[in-house]
């Protein structure tokens, strides 16, 4: 059937063995969080010296998996140990559960040097002892030959952009988890479900959430005063502002502004037309939209906002106008972690709030 997908005999011999390995290794200790016994970390390279990260098998876990998604339906039929992951973060959530990808997509965004690694993702794999990540340099496409050199049991990209061509030919290399229902619109929480259950990890991944939900909570007990703030993400061009760039609550940096208390304005949510779509234009003509957001965030530094102020226009919104928005620097990790996951989250949350704070202490000034 088309877009069921089955583990390859090869894989299954491989998982045998590992588990028989696992077994018969008594000094192994499993991992208290995640359940998992990371008993070889991968460096990620595809020649015989490589190793996988090896997964003590979850008991509950129950073969063979069928996960549905926008793009068919993929069918696992035994526990993965080589774990690839393409586009944007899926990566950090197999890291997060101490699952070290044979393969991964270099960030394309956000990025201080060469190396494809954002701060958060350099940290954990230093903290899982690897120093030679295979990573992919895909931004001009998917490098189906490098994915398909790393040998997968299954390719995770539960937040990404592929289209159907591009799930049809992976698909040919290894079952595929794609998004649920539209590109780039992957929560966070969807994100470690779908790629938890393809690497057979579903009850790591709830747990997973639930720190994650916990330290978010802490660390908001600091900030009261952005409960039920209304808030818009909106990008602007110093080149031109006649148009403005708007991401939509189905994007995951709206959605994780509204896990943190904010709320959007219903001047904004009335111009959604497509209920999938991450993102709208508006014209600056009818920037008036605008004006019942307590703050904005978007992607920017102190130089733009003052040209937006200076705008005849823009600058007439009252959050522009006393500056009560939350730009986000390109020199900051920050400009990576609006599209969350917990490894981005742990990392920035202290930046993220005090931003959003400091935004929101100059409507009473």
């Amino acid at each position: 059937m088309k877009g069921k997908q089955n583990i390859s005999l090869k894989a299954l011999i491989i998982s045998m063995i590992m588990i028989l390995a696992l077994v018969g290794c008594s000094t192994q200790q499993s991992d208290s969080t995640t359940g998992s016994t990371p008993a070889a970390n991968s460096s990620a390279n595809t020649d015989e010296s490589a190793t996988e990260t090896a997964v003590t098998p979850d008991e509950s876990t129950q073969y063979p998996i069928t996960i549905k998604h926008a793009l068919g339906e993929t069918v696992i039929e035994s526990k993965p140990e080589r774990v690839v992951t393409v586009q944007w973060a899926n990566h950090d959530i197999a890291l997060a559960l101490n699952v070290v990808p044979v393969g991964f997509s270099a960030a394309n965004f956000g990025v201080q040097d060469d190396s494809g690694l954002l701060p958060w993702t350099k940290e954990k794999l230093d903290e899982l002892g690897v120093t030679d990540p295979n990573v992919f340099q895909d931004t001009d496409g998917l490098d189906f030959e490098a994915i398909s050199d790393a040998n997968p049991d299954v390719i995770l990209a539960a937040y990404s952009g592929i289209t159907q061509e591009d799930y049809d030919t992976l698909s040919e290399i290894a079952p595929v988890v794609a998004y649920p229902t539209a590109p780039w619109a992957t929560t966070w929480r969807e994100q470690v479900n779908l790629n938890a259950k393809g690497m057979g990890m579903e009850a790591e991944g709830e747990q997973l959430i639930k720190d994650t939900e916990d330290m978010i909570k802490e660390k908001l007990s600091a900030y009261p005063q952005i409960a039920g703030k209304k808030v818009v993400w909106v990008n602007f061009s110093a080149q031109d502002m006649s148009k403005l760039h708007i991401y939509t609550p189905v994007d995951s940096r709206v959605s994780f502004l509204a896990e943190l208390g904010l709320t959007n304005p219903d001047s904004i949510t009335e111009l959604i037309k497509d209920p999938n779509s991450y993102s709208l234009e508006l014209s600056a003509e009818n920037a008036e939209a605008l004006n019942d957001a307590d703050l904005l965030i978007g992607y920017g530094n102190d130089e733009l906002l003052k040209a937006i102020q200076a705008d005849s226009l823009l600058g007439k919104i009252p959050a522009i106008e006393r500056g009560s928005v939350a730009f986000i620097d390109s020199d900051t990790p920050l400009v990576a972690a609006g599209t969350p996951n917990p490894l981005s989250i742990a990392y920035t949350i202290d930046d993220y709030l005090k931003l959003i704070g400091a935004a929101i202490d100059k409507i009473n000034e």
